[in-house]
């Protein structure tokens, strides 16, 4: 099983603030769907509970939410109570490629112990203020194996690429 995670950074890392999104990209909305649909998803509490009430659980996934809180249940979810775990939970499920989708600690604690195998980033051109950060990119680690570039136009304030980076042996 594939362990990947996705997620839209900016320059300066930035990749949340208030437990809410730093930017309007549709497009970038359309691709994280696209590669997870029909996936399991990881994902903390707080980073689920920011989804908007209407869109949780996101269909057509099987939610996993990770939580120290052992009374914590959602309908139409999985809890886990740690990241492998969660990881194992789908990997029993015989996942081809499990997605973690935030928000900052699980990032960090997921590269912290390795247990990432591909990482799909939007990098959004522009430096914002936040409060949650992604980790940066350790390049003798991560080989970028894919980019598509994207101006800024009337739907998108920001100019962004959407990267692949695969972990180096």
């Amino acid at each position: 099983m594939i362990r990947s995670l996705i997620v839209a950074v900016a320059r300066n890392h930035a990749i949340g603030k208030d437990n809410d999104l730093l930017w309007h990209l549709p497009n970038d909305m359309r691709y994280f769907k696209s590669r997870t649909v029909g996936h399991h998803i990881i994902t903390g509490r707080k980073n689920y509970i920011s989804i908007p009430e209407k869109y949780r659980p996101l269909s057509d996934r099987t939610n996993i939410v990770l939580t120290r809180n052992h009374g914590f249940q959602e309908a139409g979810c999985i809890v886990k109570h740690t990241l492998e775990d969660a990881i194992n939970y789908a990997q029993q499920q015989q996942e081809a490629e499990v997605f973690i989708i935030g928000g900052g600690q699980i990032y960090h604690e997921a590269l912290e112990k390795n247990l990432i195998d591909r990482m799909y980033i939007t990098h959004v051109d522009g430096d914002f203020d936040a409060d949650t950060f992604f980790p940066e990119i350790d390049n003798s680690k991560w080989k970028k194996t894919d980019e598509v570039l994207h101006p800024a136009d009337e739907k998108h304030a920001f100019a962004y690429s959407f990267a692949v980076y695969e972990k180096m042996n």
